[in-house]
């Protein structure tokens, strides 16, 4: 059985002739494979450290479940989709609403592992029936609408958790990770979140010298405290395992997490799309084995205490710049993130990240989540002046961000995501039903292996290319 980890030696194995790329079932020599996929733990480093961190889990386990989920994704697909699984900021805001409606990390984990489920079976469908049930079940307006209320429901999160810690700090870290983003080229530009969070950790360092602690909020309470409290990073081991727990199910956590699918959904079709095109090899048939496999590895790591896992696009942009498509470096990456895992000093370091750093880069975070939902739509061409589209699509962003709960009983009640996702969804369909037939003209169907995410996708793949600074999901989300 061919699993994709048997590569030939690309020309010389040290630099790829001019013009050529190094296809993922070829590699270069072994000392630069490493060094590649070391670069690509570093384009996933700001995202896939920050998000266990936004959601409450251990950040030691989430890189660890991150080099397995990669593992995994890369034998599902047999080597012919070169990718790199990292968590996905898609459940932050999900997080967070369990959190406040008193559920906890098993609880998380829990609701999480539920919805990775949800998404191998939407990649089992898409096997079996093609990527045309995705557009049917979740045209763009749906799609862009739930992506846009996940990502702006976490705003009032940096609003009254991570900006009040240090609101100073939170603004310089804002404006340097958007300096960072905007104006640095190519490589450096895919991995501003982490300059960002470098920056935020020497700045706060800097303040505690020269000001002192900070009187603010933490945990709702103003106290005297260190921005930077490393006494964390002192007493922890060099060498040792994670933390593991079980998952726990509740299902109003799981109906508040469920909507997510449809965000990773479109997620891996864009990742899947956008590197068949720079490989050469239309990857459309492996469309719904790599959202199963996704699937598969954010089930494996949940079911342990890990958060989910989505493709990064960061590593496309790394992919994009070195013209290096080798599945050897991916797993060069996944063995590098397996040891970090296993030095829980390197997690401390993570965890004692300031909350004013936070605030300033999640208010950037956050709102990029949030607009890629419109920019699915700009993509889409959906048509906002058709009530058919605006009408759900308002009606759902509305409830979702603002907070809006329905009660069904005493002990149960639906709201925010899960309520504006319902809405969005089954108002679109409930309208297209009764609509009058010149306001549903046919759009075109899904093919194989495409989604709203294509074109940003694609185009990041080749600003990556040419050398420009891009503007790649720090997400997934």
């Amino acid at each position: 059985m061919n699993l994709g980890v048997r590569w030939t030696l690309h020309g010389d194995g040290r630099t790829p002739a001019p013009g050529a790329v190094v296809r993922p079932d070829e590699r270069l020599s072994w000392p630069r494979t490493a060094g590649l996929g070391a670069q690509h733990v570093v384009a996933m480093f700001g995202a896939s450290f920050v998000a266990p961190v936004l959601m409450g889990l251990g950040p030691n386990l989430a890189i660890m479940m991150s080099g397995v989920a990669t593992m995994v994704f890369l034998l599902a697909t047999r080597g012919r989709v070169p990718s790199y699984l990292g968590c996905s900021l898609s459940f932050v805001g999900v997080a967070a609403a369990i959190r406040a409606s008193g559920g906890d990390s098993s609880t998380v984990t829990g609701a999480v592992l539920v919805v990775g489920l949800a998404l191998f079976l939407a990649g089992v469908a898409v096997r079996r029936f093609g990527a045309r049930i995705i557009h049917a079940a979740m045209p763009p307006i749906v799609t862009g609408a739930v992506v846009m209320l996940i990502g702006f429901n976490l705003a009032p999160v940096t609003a009254s958790t991570y900006w009040p810690q240090d609101q100073w700090t939170a603004l310089l870290v804002m404006l340097f990770t958007g300096l960072a983003v905007v104006c640095l080229r190519g490589f450096w530009s895919r991995v501003a979140i982490f300059l960002g969070l470098v920056f935020g950790y020497a700045l706060s360092w800097v303040l505690d010298l020269v000001f002192g602690k900070i009187h603010s909020p933490v945990g709702g309470e103003a106290v005297d405290h260190w921005r930077l409290d490393l006494s964390g990073v002192a007493e922890a081991d060099w060498l040792g395992l994670p933390s593991f727990h079980a998952p726990s199910f509740e299902w109003s956590a799981i109906l508040v997490a469920l909507p997510v699918v449809i965000a990773l959904i479109a997620e891996n079709a864009g990742h899947v799309k956008a590197v068949g095109e720079m490989t050469g090899d239309p990857l459309d048939d492996q469309l719904g084995t790599a959202i199963a496999a996704d699937g598969a590895a954010s089930v494996l790591s949940t079911a342990v205490g890990g958060p989910p896992n989505t493709t990064y696009s960061e590593n496309i942009g790394v992919m994009a710049a070195t013209r290096v498509y080798s599945t050897a470096a991916y797993w060069a990456a996944a063995c590098f993130a397996l040891l970090f895992g296993l030095c829980p000093k390197f997690g401390a370091v993570v965890a004692a990240i300031p909350g004013g750093v936070l605030g300033g880069i999640t208010v950037i975070l956050y709102g990029m989540i949030g607009l890629l939902g419109a920019q699915i739509w700009i993509n889409a061409k959906v048509d906002l002046r058709n009530p058919l589209n605006l009408v759900p699509a308002a009606a759902g962003i509305i409830i979702g961000v603002g907070g809006v709960s329905l009660k069904i009983t005493d002990t149960f009640e639906l709201g925010g995501i899960a309520l504006g996702t319902i809405v969005v969804i089954t108002g679109y369909h409930a309208l297209r039903a009764f609509a009058p037939a010149h306001l549903k003209e046919q759009e075109p169907l899904l093919d194989a292996g495409t989604s709203a995410y294509d074109d940003a996708s694609a185009d990041t793949a080749a600003d990556g290319a040419a050398g420009q600074q891009g503007g790649g999901r720090p997400t997934r989300p």
